[in-house]
């Protein structure tokens, strides 16, 4: 889960050292305009368009995006605190110009529709503790389930082609158990900067991601790899174990939330290399 104190601190040090400006901390998400992140080569003509999912709860507001021809596997894509916004629109639009059926959710749909953080990733996290307390494991799995046959009903979906899933800050445990909550038809599994891998509980998000037959893509932010020093090993043995393939890095110089464009601690040559990591993951599972 992210930490607003820590998240602050790293903000403010990241401008200072001139890696992240005020503009691309969120200053045009909250006026609803998506940051621009580099072009796909050989992007494929893409549809558009916000969904409503039916689930257990109640109804779920989304944005799907797809290939405007053919089927592509489907992607399930869980924002980070900051929900449902133009950044996360942009990301998936972007994954979809690389063959991909991606749906984007509002992970928040019981209390509130999108947007759910007034001022996108510049709103204060703190504010937004409440609406991710609200979730846990529960919900994780009635959602994943729902969201996961609402893209299996999509025309432009595979359905012989194994489904991926990546979350972002509080979005990776989510991930996970997307995969335990669906392990027959989820074959990839990607986690940035995910806050809350690892727990004590025998419920713990990489103890039900180990029951699954996915593989792996963990990418720890430096910070995040300081505060607990010992996650990255414990992944690394309960996927060994378990016989899944995972690539787990900690990424030098990047702190917790560095994917999104409209982070305050956006780091661009990281945050691509990562995203060339997902493609290379998702080539390799949803082929």
């Amino acid at each position: 889960m992210c930490d607003q104190d820590q998240y602050e601190k790293d903000r403010l040090e990241y401008d200072a050292r001139g890696l992240v400006t005020r503009r691309q901390f969120g200053v045009l998400l909250g006026a609803g305009i998506a940051m621009m992140l580099p072009g796909v080569v050989n992007a494929v003509t893409v549809t558009d368009g916000e969904v409503t999912i039916k689930t257990a709860d109640g109804t779920c507001d989304a944005y799907f995006v797809h290939p405007a021809s053919g089927t592509a596997p489907g992607v399930l894509l869980w924002p980070d605190i900051f929900g449902l916004r133009p950044a996360m629109r942009t990301m998936g639009k972007r994954l979809a110009e690389s063959g991909y059926s991606v749906l984007v959710v509002n992970p928040f749909y019981r209390v509130k529709k999108a947007p759910t953080a007034d001022q996108g990733a510049a709103t204060p996290i703190q504010s937004l503790m409440p609406l991710a307390g609200a979730l846990n494991a529960t919900t994780h799995t009635t959602d994943a389930k729902a969201f996961i046959a609402w893209l299996d009903q999509q025309p432009s979906v595979a359905k012989n082609r194994k489904m991926g899933t990546q979350g972002y800050c509080m979005g990776g445990p989510i991930a996970f158990r997307t995969a335990a909550a669906v392990p027959d038809r989820v074959g990839a599994i990607a986690s940035f900067h995910g806050g809350g891998l690892v727990t004590p509980n025998p419920d713990s998000p990489h103890l039900m991601a180990a029951k699954t037959k996915a593989q792996l893509l963990i990418a720890i932010a430096a910070n995040d790899d300081q505060r607990a020093p010992t996650d990255k090993t414990v992944l690394k043995e309960t996927f060994e174990k378990a016989n899944l393939p995972a690539e787990i890095e900690v990424y030098t110089g990047a702190a917790h939330g560095w994917c999104p464009p409209d982070s305050g601690v956006y780091n661009e040559p990281q945050a691509e290399k990562a995203w060339a990591r997902l493609l290379a993951l998702y080539g390799k599972a949803l082929a």
